[in-house]
């Protein structure tokens, strides 16, 4: 590993603190970033996204995605955590924190919202960051590629009525410039450019697509950081002005992330998935679309509502703690391959 892997962490954590005191004492700049947007999707953000996401778009070999079909345990576990498990647990935690646990700290109606912006992050599964992080664990392209495009099609049609039952709305407006631009420039664009790179190098050299990508990969790690600095720069107002409400709406979705995470891990163990794919899944299942959450909390509720907080919120918990989690899966390779059994398949 190199020295930006290696110490990824504390660079992250150097990011974060480096993005609020920008964000504190330069506001201005940071209003003409938060101002970059189109349907919601930050024009920079998207940017730096792809700067992560293109490394792993060369490595997609198409002639390989058509093998995923083989072995289709792990795009069944990410579509079953997603879609049958993910909501339902986040709702329940959202209400044993705000209505048991929490109730004497907020007020009745806040704790309505903050349910509802934490549930609107369970019923969005990522789109772009997940190939982040299957890039840092080593994980499968093809088969990562496949994971994200078949829940995000089932997120056209399964992300309205989910949504609309667990928060008990009928009239879900989904915004759907937020969802198809994000799925075009996270996964179509980012992979029609990947594809041609690659056919461009394989015919220059033979070990020409590992060259490039080894190249790119400081690029790769930059570009999270850079993100991390404008997340928090973009909300430092929000977090130094209301820091215990951030605390106690991080708490449930910290909980809900690792306790996503390790029962996807523990099935996967159990299903015989083999590491580079079981990791990837892990991920999809943990981490959320959060343009399309925060998007849909300003709609229902308003900009300034307890849901919109709540979905801000999750996006400052989920880039620390999905680097947590790659660093888990790193350092369990070699125990994870000792207990899944030796036959193929995943």
């Amino acid at each position: 590993m190199g020295l930006f892997e290696r110490y990824l962490s504390v660079w992250v954590g150097l990011a974060i603190v480096f993005g609020v005191v920008l964000g504190h004492f330069f506001p201005d700049l940071f209003s003409v970033i938060a101002a970059l947007e189109y349907a919601k999707v930050n024009l920079l953000i998207a940017l730096l996204i792809w700067v992560m996401i293109y490394p792993m778009m060369v490595q997609i070999d198409f002639s390989a995605v058509k093998n995923v079909g083989k072995s289709p345990k792990g795009l069944v576990l990410t579509l079953v955590i997603n879609w049958l498990i993910k909501p339902f647990t986040m709702a329940l935690l959202g209400w044993l924190f705000f209505k048991v646990f929490f109730a004497s700290l907020v007020d009745a109606q806040t704790a309505s919202e903050y349910i509802a912006g934490m549930i609107l992050l369970g019923v969005a599964p990522c789109t772009a960051m997940v190939f982040v992080w299957s890039q840092l664990t080593k994980g499968d392209p093809n088969y990562t590629l496949v994971q994200v495009s078949v829940n995000d099609l089932i997120m056209v049609v399964a992300f309205a009525p989910i949504c609309a039952f667990l928060l008990g709305v009928s009239d879900i407006q989904v915004p759907w410039e937020t969802l198809l631009i994000s799925v075009v420039l996270y996964v179509v664009l980012p992979l029609i450019a990947g594809v041609i790179t690659r056919q461009v190098l394989n015919r220059r050299s033979q070990h020409g697509v590992d060259t490039f990508v080894s190249r790119l990969k400081p690029w790769s790690i930059l570009g999270l950081l850079a993100t991390v600095v404008l997340l928090f720069g973009l909300q430092a107002n929000t977090i130094l002005a209301q820091p215990q409400n951030i605390v106690l709406i991080a708490i449930p979705l910290l909980i809900q992330t690792y306790g996503i995470f390790f029962i996807a891990y523990f099935a996967a163990k159990k299903l015989n998935i083999a590491q580079n794919v079981a990791g990837p899944a892990c991920m999809i299942a943990t981490s959320n679309f959060f343009e399309l959450a925060v998007a849909v909390a300003i709609s229902l509720f308003g900009l300034h509502s307890g849901a919109a907080l709540a979905t801000v919120v999750g996006v400052l918990v989920e880039v620390p703690v999905m680097l947590s989690l790659v660093a888990f899966v790193n350092r369990d390779k070699a125990k994870y391959q000792q207990a899944i059994s030796t036959e193929s398949g995943c």
